[in-house]
């Protein structure tokens, strides 16, 4: 192989095919890898940071760590660091008013809901029901409601879950697959 400034670099074959090995293990074998490696239990069930982990320590003792030189400057960087893991509520404003970047208020009970003035649009049985979230509750047909299966209540005369009926939820895949009446 050769890297960015045009040296060869030659990672020992038995090195390379132990790393693509890891890639298609179990988590628990790479749990036990893990143990085996470092000498020490991993509290991560995270796969892709395990296979990680283990691939630098065998590429670290095949070709070599960090010099010192680059693990102090390393240290050096991470302490001179100004490091915010989330942005001053202040942080953006328009003509000096404070904007809402993403949802800031943490008593909202259900993340899956759109911030307050979105209006939720459904067809059902040839109408549009249209529902405006509000800051408490949900606006329907100019009547304040405290949540959206109430509204779905009202309107079917059947008990369903709101954030399902308004289409708020996706299935645990991601997409949402259409599959034929009757298939299961």
């Amino acid at each position: 192989m050769v890297d960015a400034h045009g040296e060869e670099n030659k990672l020992d074959t038995a090195v390379l095919i132990a790393i693509e090995n890891l890639r298609w293990e179990s988590l628990a074998t790479l749990r036990e890898k893990y143990r085996e490696v470092f000498q020490e239990e991993m509290r991560s069930r995270h796969r892709e940071h395990l296979f990680r982990r283990i691939a630098w320590h065998l590429q670290a003792l095949a070709e070599g760590d960090l010099s010192e030189r680059a693990r102090g400057r390393a240290h050096q960087i991470a302490r001179d660091a100004d490091l915010r893991a989330v942005a001053p509520h202040d942080f953006f404003t328009v003509g000096g008013e404070s904007v809402e970047t993403t949802r800031g208020d943490r008593n909202r009970r259900d993340s899956r809901l759109p911030l307050p003035g979105t209006v939720l649009s459904r067809k059902w049985k040839g109408r549009t029901l249209l529902v405006e979230v509000l800051a408490e509750g949900f606006r329907y047909e100019n009547r304040h409601s405290a949540s959206l299966s109430a509204i779905a209540l009202a309107v079917t005369g059947t008990r369903w879950n709101g954030l399902a009926f308004f289409g708020l939820t996706r299935p645990a895949g991601g997409e949402h697959k259409e599959r034929p009446r009757g298939e299961k």
